[in-house]
């Protein structure tokens, strides 16, 4: 996240009606809901699971048992379960 000062964003008036709330601080301005993305998207770490969670299905599908999987990828036999079973 980068500060940006706000005499160099906002118009004058505006900067001196937020100094009325606040002096010398730091304001997080959150994005609009209609422009936030699902989570994992902007990371892309939502399609490394979804590629992780294909080769587990399809480790399964070759023979591979879940207790072999849920070793080979630091998950709980619980969690393997939920991926191949999920849909």
């Amino acid at each position: 996240m980068n500060y940006i000062n706000a005499n160099d964003l906002l118009p004058h008036g505006l900067v001196e009606e937020l100094q009325n709330y606040i002096q010398g601080g730091y304001v997080y301005v959150p994005t609009a809901q209609e422009k936030r993305k699902p989570w994992g998207e902007a990371s892309g770490y939502r399609q490394e699971l979804k590629r992780r969670n294909g080769q587990i299905t399809e480790e399964y599908r070759n023979g591979a048992s879940v207790d072999i999987l849920a070793e080979k990828y630091c998950l709980s036999v619980y969690a393997i379960r939920k991926i191949i079973y999920q849909k």
